[in-house]
């Protein structure tokens, strides 16, 4: 499978992270790419762009939104 996720892509969680408060549907940009792409770094801001939360990801727990 060819991963197309690049660096400021706005990418929706497809899992719940209940111990950071996130949930599957928020959306959230890709701040990093983390070894060679099996990893994300995502930061999830509010509407006045602060950023309320930053975390690490795998390719499986995101979707890149076109």
């Amino acid at each position: 499978m060819k991963n197309d996720i690049k660096l400021l892509d706005i990418v929706a969680l497809t899992v719940d992270l209940p111990k950071v408060n996130l949930w599957r549907g928020q959306v959230g940009t890709v701040v990093e790419i983390l070894a060679e792409g099996k990893a994300y770094e995502v930061e999830f801001s509010d509407r006045d762009g602060r950023t309320y939360e930053s975390v690490g990801l795998r390719p499986q727990q995101i979707m890149l939104l076109h």
